[in-house]
């Protein structure tokens, strides 16, 4: 006998359901319950309890006087096969819940290290959010291959933010958040909600505050969350172009994971106590720069001591001054990591200072102990590590042994081109290397590199340059120039003058002498 259209759809919905429960990427049950109901609305088919909330009337009770209630009768004879039904049961108990009497009931945890290991890796979901915002309203074709096309950085995004504990991120790709850095960023944020949901862990709501510093931009950011609201994930944005009567009326009847919003209209719906963001779990700035421009930076600090907790915050600064640095410190806090997409040697560099120094060949030495004197003064309140780069091996073993000689208070490390400069002032960890062994070396995790020779190739030094303080929201890049690097010294004065920084007096001099 052939099977009906509704035994055949049972059972695809029974494998569909199996292999969603058994798939280690499977998407977290509140998630999955939206998605289920939605599929059932549009198809007509509700579930009586989506669709009639009420007891229907029945011979034994016509006026529906007991609204489904039992009489005391029935309570007894049904108590009485529940008894039979349970003795059956436990028997069939596995030893240990025999053992210990109770059975296994799911109670939702706090987050424990043990599942933190299952951040080693980005779900599916993660694809699902971006493809979801691919072919969205709105997303051209062009848009959705480039989403996919800055995979890279995303995927660097990701590990911070999923880390634990996350790290704090700085872009200095662009002013502002492309349409692909937002896609990416709240996919992320997406993918985190669903793996703790997964694991029982409970999320608070919002979960993701992104500020923004103008109403276009916040309908903007709006656009690229709004296709993720059929995977169960819900986004408000907040600005002064519609009333705070609505907006607070809106906030009572839901509670969006994603909040995007201007810092005025949410310090005053904040001040109002129309919502709360004490529990916000990541933070995202747009456009640093603007919001100094609009002057409203002690917003952003105010906001920023609000959320409690360690949040993890994104800056998109694009290429600042140091003041925004600055800024940036005061809102970053712990470990950083600098991301971009922007291959510029200036975007690459943003906010690493560097200082030109000249000397003889002669005076090499006693100029670099002038500069780590300078270095000690200026980080008196903290233990600073500084990388001294000298042209190869040969020379920083040589030049280690020179300034053991003329630094007299000096402790020696483990490692001959190790030592540590202590002085009343503090301390200045310095580790002295060649360019041929800087693969090795970690530039990325000192904020103060000295150079003493230049590298026969000028690109060595843009890679010294664009690798330092990669962990740290500013750094320090000091190079001492001879005579002997007259062939270095115009694209030397290029660097600094696209990075907006003062070309020296002495460059400008030595590169006339170069072309003369």
């Amino acid at each position: 006998m052939p099977k009906g259209d509704d035994a055949l759809a049972r059972k695809r919905g029974k494998v569909r359901r199996k292999r969603m429960r058994s798939s280690e990427n499977a998407v977290s049950t509140r998630v999955a319950a939206i998605i289920a109901s939605k599929r059932r609305r549009k198809t007509g088919k509700r579930r009586g309890c989506e669709g009639m909330c009420f007891s229907l009337p029945c011979p034994e009770d016509p006026f529906n006087e007991r609204h489904g209630k039992k009489r005391k009768t029935e309570d007894a004879a049904d108590t009485n096969d529940d008894h039979e039904k349970k003795k059956s049961k436990d028997s069939k108990k596995r030893p240990l819940e025999r053992a210990t009497g109770c059975n296994a009931i799911p109670v939702r945890k706090k987050e424990t290290v043990e599942d933190r290991v299952e951040y080693d890796r980005p779900s599916k979901f993660l694809v699902v959010c971006l493809n979801a915002i691919r072919d969205g309203a709105g997303a051209s074709e062009e848009d959705g291959g480039g989403i996919h096309d800055t995979a890279s950085w995303g995927m660097e995004l990701w590990k911070s933010c999923a880390a634990s504990p996350p790290s704090d991120v700085l872009d200095t790709s662009y002013q502002y958040a492309t349409r692909e850095q937002t896609a990416w960023l709240v996919s992320t944020a997406c993918d985190i909600v669903a793996r703790k949901e997964k694991l029982g862990v409970v999320v608070s709501c919002p979960f993701l505050l992104y500020l923004v510093p103008s109403q276009e931009k916040a309908v903007q950011v709006r656009s690229i969350c709004k296709p993720l609201k059929s995977l169960g994930i819900h986004s408000v944005s907040l600005h002064p172009g519609a009333s705070i009567e609505h907006q607070i009326s809106g906030l009572k009847s839901c509670e969006p994971e994603f909040l995007i919003s201007t810092p005025e209209r949410l310090l005053e719906l904040v001040s109002l106590k129309a919502i709360d963001i004490s529990n916000v779990s990541m933070l995202v700035i747009d456009g640093l720069k603007y919001f100094m421009d609009l002057n409203i930076i002690k917003e952003l600090r105010s906001i920023r001591g609000t959320i409690s907790g360690d949040a993890q915050v994104t800056i998109f600064s694009g290429q600042c001054d140091q003041s925004a640095a600055t800024v940036a410190r005061n809102l970053l806090h712990g470990r950083i990591t600098k991301l971009t997409t922007n291959d510029s040697v200036t975007s690459r560099s943003a906010f690493v200072a560097q200082h030109v120094h000249f000397c003889t060949k002669e005076e090499k030495t006693s100029k670099v102990k002038e500069i780590l004197e300078n270095v000690l003064e200026n980080h008196a309140s903290k233990t600073a590590k500084v990388l001294l780069v000298a042209v190869n091996d040969h020379e920083a073993q040589k030049l280690s042994s020179s300034l053991k000689l003329e630094i007299l208070t000096v402790n020696d490390g483990s490692q001959g081109s190790t030592f540590t400069v202590c002085s009343s002032m503090g301390l200045i960890n310095v580790l002295v290397k060649g360019c041929e062994s800087l693969a090795t070396s970690g530039v990325e995790e000192f904020e103060i590199v000295l150079v003493a020779d230049l590298p026969p190739s000028f690109d060595d030094y843009v890679e010294i340059l664009t690798r330092t303080a990669r962990h740290t929201v500013a750094g320090e890049v000091h190079v001492i120039v001879s005579k002997t690097d007259a062939a270095h010294a115009k694209p030397l004065a290029d660097v600094l003058a696209n990075s907006g920084q003062a070309v020296p007096k002495l460059l400008r001099q030595l590169i006339d002498k170069n072309h003369s």
